[in-house]
């Protein structure tokens, strides 16, 4: 079973026309978030993204940007490890989403 975390709140970014379709995000991507469509590559759920960094990390053409460890995703895990309430610091002026 493949796990969602928090609708919309993940940090991921694909900038297509940078975008070569070498498919690396692809191979190293481990919740399949990335497929080559039409030689590009395309989020198909970009809900399941972990902020590994893997993508990014992998992307000669830098057509892949994602902040690892932070943002909504990073809080709920740290939560769920530490036992906490989750805390992704984005509320009062920035918004909410946690």
């Amino acid at each position: 079973m493949k796990h969602k975390y928090l609708k919309d709140v993940v940090t991921l970014k694909l900038e297509t026309e940078k975008c070569t379709g070498c498919g690396r995000c692809v191979e190293v991507c481990p919740h399949n978030v990335f497929v080559i469509n039409n030689n590009k590559a395309e989020m198909i759920d970009r809900d399941s993204c972990i902020e590994c960094g893997a993508c990014a990390k992998n992307c000669p053409f830098k057509a892949v940007t994602v902040k690892p460890g932070v943002g909504c995703a990073s809080a709920v895990i740290k939560g769920w490890l530490t036992g906490s309430e989750p805390s992704c610091d984005c509320s009062g002026d920035r918004g909410s989403c946690c």
